[in-house]
């Protein structure tokens, strides 16, 4: 299950060595409401019996989005399905594509110096304030110049990974030239190469993948997939891909009410729905993403290209004269 498409909760106060318990917990179900409050029952008598074993528990789950936390599935409204492709809204209001097996990886460009040049420029900052304060013999001018170097060698160290980006053609060029020395280890990719507001989006067309397997996450850390992506690949057992844009990039508040994650309470969907009104009349002059090229094999799995089909549509791949966003 990725994105379950129904969601109930279940409550109930407990009395244990005379401290009082609320404990809260969700259920949820792609079948129907009743199931999903079944199951938010079930992993209440759970947490119940937890607490009456071990004296203590966690009273309720926490509202995180899709990082995987407490076992607990993608939190977000389902709007469409396609097969097992699901398009849902996140906590933020943008619609994303969900998939069990055709890779998208995410890649977003490094602008700031690693942590080795950084080092590498606060020692010689220091190696200098000890030179200043033999040559002056004063230890005010080593404090100073000491705290000068604390303050100013990040800044320092990114100016120069710039420059180095700069000469190498940019982190466009690096990236690119990365993707295409994975493809030569493994020619039997074919990547689609997209454009996004900060970095890169791939999607893998020759084959499907599990997310959860060695070989995939091989691959994401070889094409240098952003870590988080990367994690939640393998916790919710999916690739995913943002379709539209984010709302302060556009001029649009965050959804509301917030935050954001499904399920939210009858009495605030009318909110909510004014909310997706006015963000969807706002985005449509902008894209998601934009195509840039394809690199590899020319093989291509049908499942990969009914999902490129509705991913270059809802996204504005195509439309490359609408700005990113």
């Amino acid at each position: 299950m990725i994105v379950p498409r129904y969601w109930a909760e279940s409550k109930t106060v407990k009395t244990i060595k005379g401290r009082q318990f609320t404990l809260k917990r969700f259920g949820w179900s792609d079948a129907s409401e009743a199931d999903a409050k079944s199951h938010a029952d079930q992993r209440l008598q759970e947490a119940v019996e937890t607490l009456e074993t071990k004296g203590d528990v966690r009273r309720i789950d926490h509202k995180i989005a899709y990082n995987g936390a407490e076992g607990i599935p993608i939190r977000e409204e389902v709007v469409s399905s396609e097969g097992d492709t699901v398009i849902s809204r996140n906590s933020y209001g943008a619609l994303c594509l969900n998939t069990p097996d055709v890779m998208f990886v995410d890649i977003d460009y490094e602008y700031e110096s690693t942590f080795s040049l950084t080092l590498c420029v606060f020692s010689s900052f220091v190696c200098l304030s000890i030179i200043l304060a033999t040559i002056t013999h004063s230890w005010l001018v080593f404090v100073i110049a000491f705290t000068l170097s604390l303050f100013f060698s990040s800044n320092v160290a990114n100016k120069l990974y710039q420059q180095f980006l700069k000469r190498q053609g940019g982190v466009e060029r690096k990236a690119l030239e990365n993707i295409k020395s994975v493809i030569a280890k493994h020619p039997e990719l074919n990547i689609r190469v997209y454009k996004t507001p900060k970095g890169l989006r791939l999607l893998v067309m020759n084959d499907t993948y599990d997310p959860k397997s060695d070989h995939t996450v091989g691959l994401l850390d070889a094409f240098d997939s952003d870590i988080f992506y990367i994690h939640m690949c393998k916790n919710q057992n999916c690739f995913r891909a943002r379709l539209s844009p984010k709302p302060w990039r556009i001029g649009v508040d965050r959804i509301r009410p917030r935050p954001g994650i499904w399920p939210v309470k009858e009495e605030r969907l009318e909110e909510r729905k004014r909310w997706i009104e006015h963000y969807e009349k706002e985005s449509t002059n902008y894209s998601a993403c934009h195509f840039l090229m394809k690199l590899g094999s020319d093989t291509v799995s049908p499942k990969a290209e009914a999902v490129r089909e509705l991913h270059d549509k809802l996204s504005g791949a195509e439309k490359v004269t609408q700005q990113l966003a």
